[in-house]
């Protein structure tokens, strides 16, 4: 539960700036009245790649309790049953659970099995052409690993995303490769001038994801408000990377309420405080 005289740690719009200090029950302020909690999952509810912690899995099932979920991330529909639903248990609360793979592209929900609802995947033609791009952005930009841990390029349908060190690199290796977006922003730039029709975007600790121009985590989000007959007023976003060219911004740019936060332990105590605030919500209306 958050208390008055605790302090919990928010980023800026920039990338991995001097932080902005919040007391904690401004976390739960923003919460407040909301019936939509969305998550990023690399960096904000799991580690990179890894699967929820038990504290996590346990804030999260606390929190289906008093309001629905969504997770949209940039990972694929593989990693997000090894990583999320893995650590959850099959039973009702899951029918508040909504999932968007890959940037918001794909929109999944439970009705005693998952079901897609759509999939914004790209044709052959755009395929190449993204491909194309990332060789000539990579090697325009200098980029040379050292090492690599498995494919730097992985094709998820209706998103590409390159790896920097390979799909399968460890974690601590990934965290020291680029502390400060400023590689991936350099790759970026090149990338969004040869291929201005698509939208890229930087995602996790090494990852760059593109996607078709405007499918991206607003895409979702308003999908979201359509699909569930949420408005955007009655939900609040919660990642890493809110920040411009983060693929974490364009919740932002939605108009959806942002909380940005540096890492898992963080949006621990933030879940805490919004399953407090939310829960003493429902209490008062049920008196």
């Amino acid at each position: 539960m958050f208390h008055h005289d605790k302090e919990v740690l928010a980023h800026s719009d920039a990338a991995k700036p001097a932080p902005v200090i919040l007391r904690a029950p401004a976390y739960a302020m923003r919460a407040r009245m909301k019936k939509l909690i969305i998550f990023d999952l690399d960096g904000t509810l799991a580690e990179s790649k890894s699967a929820l912690d038990p504290e996590m899995a346990l804030l999260l099932q606390g929190l289906l309790d008093v309001a629905r979920v969504a997770v949209i991330s940039g990972g694929d529909w593989a990693q997000f049953e090894s990583q999320l639903l893995a650590g959850l248990p099959t039973d009702e609360r899951l029918e508040r659970l909504s999932l968007l793979p890959t940037c918001g592209t794909k929109f999944l929900r439970y009705e005693g099995s998952w079901s897609r609802l759509y999939s914004e995947d790209f044709n052959d033609e755009e395929k190449k052409k993204i491909l194309s791009s990332f060789q000539l952005a990579l090697d325009q930009s200098g980029f040379k690993p050292e090492k690599m841990w498995g494919e730097l390029i992985e094709d998820r349908g209706s998103q590409i995303t390159f790896s920097a060190l390979g799909q399968k690199a460890p974690l601590e290796a990934k965290k020291d490769w680029d502390p400060d977006f400023a590689k991936r922003k350099k790759i970026q730039k090149i990338l969004e001038e040869l291929a201005p029709e698509f939208s890229v975007r930087l995602g996790g600790t090494t990852s760059i994801d593109v996607t078709k121009l405007g499918i991206d985590k607003a895409y979702g989000i308003r999908k979201l408000s359509a699909i569930l007959g949420i408005t955007l007023d009655e939900m609040v976003f919660i990642g890493d990377a809110v920040f411009p060219g983060g693929n974490d911004y364009p919740a932002k740019e939605a108009g959806v309420a942002t909380i940005g936060i540096r890492d898992v332990h963080e949006t621990k105590r933030v879940v805490e405080g919004i399953i407090a605030c939310l829960g003493a919500e429902t209490r008062t209306t049920k008196r």
